[in-house]
């Protein structure tokens, strides 16, 4: 693996991460706690939905580019990221980085 292949897929776990992380807060306003306070305030719906419409699909696109970037399969990634949503992207998350670390001394064992 090219150190620009590695870097940028480090990047994409990265952004995948925070993509994640902002879905997750949109889901939580909507919860018990939250719900009636966002629902209350047709500003605060609007941006919680239009946060997870938007942080979704960009968590899901780029898990696929770093396990693209790792030389692993795109659809299995994503697919596992989508269906077990958020266990699974958070676990494909931390897999994909696990794989990215095994990757890096071998790389710079190599000649």
């Amino acid at each position: 693996m090219n150190p620009l292949s590695a870097k940028t897929a480090q990047r994409a776990l990265a952004d995948s991460a925070l993509a994640l992380l902002a879905a997750c807060v949109a889901i939580a306003m909507f919860l018990p706690p939250m719900a009636a306070a966002t629902l209350a305030s047709l500003p605060r719906a609007v941006a919680a939905g239009l946060t997870l419409v938007l942080a979704l699909p960009l968590h899901w696109l780029f898990v696929g580019i770093a396990a693209h970037r790792l030389g692993r399969p795109v659809a299995a990634w994503v697919g596992m990221a989508v269906l077990l949503f958020p266990v699974g992207g958070a676990a494909a998350l931390i897999l994909l980085a696990g794989l990215l670390q095994q990757r890096a001394p071998q790389a710079a064992a190599a000649p």
